[in-house]
């Protein structure tokens, strides 16, 4: 049986509060309230194992936000002297030891971890020193690269990601021009891979590739918005951003890959698609 993962276990037995499922380690509680309907003596169930208030194992066909060896991104419930207690989707917390803490923690703060057993105590505890479980390899990509991204915290010099679930990135600020939030997990790309092994990532194809993504999302957005938007080169970022998702630099590389297709017309208060497109 594998504890902090879904199991397949079979019913042995029913009593008041619940089923009594049988498994190597031998049998556990799925409470009542977890049952579903027409479960009979021998069915199969898949459920999620873990430990509850009292350490003892016990069943839920509820889904966590993480189970073991994943990352996460979770919310803290209460702190404590030893700890802090998260929010993983079940009715027991999951534990933060305080020697797993990067830093203070408050009530309604979220911080990504790693998820794991703790061989000694046989518990399901957390870890925000999250870095430290990526595998010690070499990235086999390259610059340029489409990669998926986990943003795993943010820092002075932006947020530091997780890419591909294996290697560590960063996002520098003033590569970012939308609101992020630990555990989003958008698309990225490779800017350069570091002599450290580490990775300089961006939200936007570089070069040409970028222009030309830009231009058809921009084009997009025109017919949709029945071809005409208040906006142009000489607009506020924060008014181009709101409505695209981009930054000025990107959207002047888009209107000038459309301009120059003959596809729009340009004025100072707005960009108008060329009439029959």
């Amino acid at each position: 049986m594998a504890l902090g993962d879904f199991n397949e276990l079979e019913v042995a037995r029913a009593v008041d509060f619940g089923l009594y499922l049988t498994s190597d380690d031998g049998d556990l509680l799925l409470p009542g309230k977890y049952v579903p309907e027409g479960t009979q003596i021998g069915d199969k169930l898949r459920v999620f194992v873990y430990r509850d208030s009292e350490d003892r194992l016990i069943a839920t066909n509820l889904e966590p936000l993480a189970k073991i060896n994943e990352f996460a991104a979770l919310t803290v419930r209460d702190v404590s002297e030893v700890g802090a207690f998260l929010d993983w989707g079940l009715e027991k917390d999951l534990f933060l030891p305080y020697r797993n803490q990067r830093r203070a923690l408050r009530p309604g703060q979220r911080v990504t971890v790693f998820v794991y057993l703790d061989e000694t105590s046989d518990r399901i505890v957390a870890n925000a020193k999250w870095e430290r479980y990526l595998p010690d390899v070499e990235f086999t990509g390259q610059a340029g690269d489409q990669v998926q991204l986990f943003v795993a915290d943010e820092t002075e010099l932006g947020y530091p990601v997780i890419v591909n679930g294996t290697h560590q990135g960063l996002l520098y600020h003033n590569e970012v021009f939308r609101p992020l939030r630990l555990g989003d997990t958008p698309t990225g790309y490779v800017r350069q891979v570091r002599p450290d092994g580490k990775l300089d990532i961006s939200l936007q194809k570089a070069g040409y590739d970028e222009a030309l993504d830009a231009a058809d999302t921009l084009l997009d957005v025109l017919r949709k918005a029945g071809g005409a938007l208040p906006l142009s080169d000489k607009s506020e970022p924060d008014d181009i951003y709101r409505r695209l998702g981009m930054s000025k630099k990107v959207f002047k590389k888009a209107l000038g890959t459309l301009y120059k297709r003959g596809l729009v017309q340009l004025s100072p208060e707005e960009t108008r698609l060329v009439s029959g497109e």
